[in-house]
């Protein structure tokens, strides 16, 4: 059998990101070559050509004087939800890549929870195509584990995988039947794609609204345990050991999960996992009204704050900037869930979950390396080669040959979180009018700039 990545690495190329440009006297940090280093980037034809002090200007080529900035690969984010087909009223792939490009990120990874669901090569290739001609940076796709994400019947997951997959996942639901799930797993191990498994026992968590503890008491609002992401992370680890396949672990929340996947790992199996920046910094106390900003308050019950899986305790969101440094966890991604008005604007048991991240991500990530959780080199790495190494993307370094998608940061500047300013149609964020530090200033995708803040 062919080598599965080879298919992987060109699917959703786009082509039509030719610049040359070069980037002088930046702060280069490519964890993938080990690079930290003043230093300067020359792009030509949308590849990189040379990374070194007087990198040479390919022929009319723009030159970016980066100076005191943070120059990094271009972002990669293996959880994005773009929403169409379907939903268009919350997000297009026209604006979801627009706003991905305003939060540094030049690779995206479509989930299936659109209507139609991504379960067809029909719904696969019009994604492409629309991010192909419509997209501002490369879109990938994430197919459906079963057909139409009810749980019942796979998809067709080698044909999937012809299409151009990258991985599978019912996203927003469990495979919670065990034998679907280890008939998925056989499978994807012979198409080289992950499992991506949204870890939730349903059982457990009927009418939950918050994370169960002490909050949720106060609130009187039903309460989900961690339990119902550790006992569908602790089976799929044992699935994935039977069928030597590749499980990635979405979101994760608790730091009991990070257990299971610390003890899967050490007997060989094939496990990855993710985590999100609100994961990482917010926890459900902003629910009960809580906030650690002098320039922004919630009111209790407000449902920016309701996500899936839900804000954990304090000792959660350290686990998880503990498990990535000591590489339990693998990456950051964003889960960019955007709603209308009016998913958001009712009661708390009645609206949707889900925060707009990628314009948000990298301000929260930092605020995490400002506090010391972790250094710039490790949260650049889990924005970069890490994710792109987990689903075997040809991203997330600058090496030579490889497409010219760079992301230029000032790690201090401070800015205002105005969600009526974002890229993207969803403005549901519990971030609003909070002040951040660290803000993208360029994001270049094939040697062309996409978003710009320099000026």
């Amino acid at each position: 059998m062919s080598n599965p990545n080879n298919a992987i690495r060109l699917a959703g190329a786009h082509g039509r990101f030719l610049g040359s440009l070069v980037i002088r006297g930046g702060r280069v940090i490519d964890p993938a070559q080990g690079i930290d280093a003043i230093t300067d980037i020359a792009i030509r034809d949308g590849f990189v050509e040379a990374v070194g002090v007087g990198a040479d200007a390919p022929p009319g080529a723009q030159v970016i004087d980066a100076r005191g900035l943070i120059v990094t690969p271009g972002f990669v984010d293996l959880h994005t939800h773009l929403r169409e087909p379907g939903f268009e009223y919350r997000e297009t792939i026209a604006t979801g890549t627009a706003a991905a490009a305003a939060g540094g990120f030049t690779t995206v990874c479509a989930m299936p929870n659109t209507e139609p669901a991504i379960d067809t090569t029909a719904v696969v290739d019009f994604i492409h195509d629309t991010a192909r001609r419509q997209g501002s940076v490369r879109v990938y796709v994430i197919g459906a584990i079963t057909r139409g994400r009810k749980g019942k019947a796979l998809a067709d997951l080698v044909e999937l995988a012809n299409a151009g997959v990258v991985a599978y996942s019912d996203d927003g639901d469990c495979v919670t039947d065990s034998a679907l799930m280890r008939n998925a797993l056989a499978y994807s191990r012979t198409t080289g794609r992950p499992v991506v498994q949204h870890a939730e026992d349903r059982a457990l968590t009927t009418g939950a609204q918050m994370h169960e503890g002490s909050v949720s008491a106060r609130l009187g609002l039903p309460g989900w345990p961690r339990a119902a992401e550790e006992v569908i992370v602790a089976r799929d680890c044992e699935l994935a050991a039977l069928t030597g396949a590749h499980l990635h672990v979405a979101h994760v929340s608790s730091a009991g999960t990070l257990d299971f996947i610390r003890r899967a790992r050490s007997r060989g199996v094939h496990v990855t996992a993710e985590v999100t920046p609100h994961h990482l910094t917010l926890t459900d106390a902003l629910v009960g009204g809580h906030w650690w900003s002098a320039t922004a308050s919630l009111p209790a019950y407000d449902t920016r704050t309701k996500v899936n899986p839900p804000l954990r305790e304090t000792p959660d969101s350290l686990a998880m900037a503990a498990g990535l440094r000591d590489g339990v966890i693998d990456c950051i991604a964003t889960d960019h869930a955007p709603h209308g008005i009016t998913d958001k604007h009712c009661e708390y048991q009645a609206a949707a979950s889900g925060i707009s991240n990628l314009e948000t991500a990298l301000g929260s990530v930092l605020a995490v390396v400002h506090a010391g959780g972790l250094t710039l080199v490790e949260a650049i790495a889990a924005l970069t080669i890490r994710p792109a190494r987990v689903f075997g993307l040809a991203a997330g370094s600058l090496l030579p040959g490889m497409a010219g998608d760079v992301t230029i940061l000032d790690p201090d500047r401070e800015w205002c979180v105005d969600p009526a300013q974002f890229r993207s149609k969803g403005r549901n964020t519990p971030l609003a009018g909070h002040l951040l530090r660290g803000q993208v200033i360029q994001t270049i995708v094939g040697g062309e700039v996409i978003c710009d803040r320099s000026a």
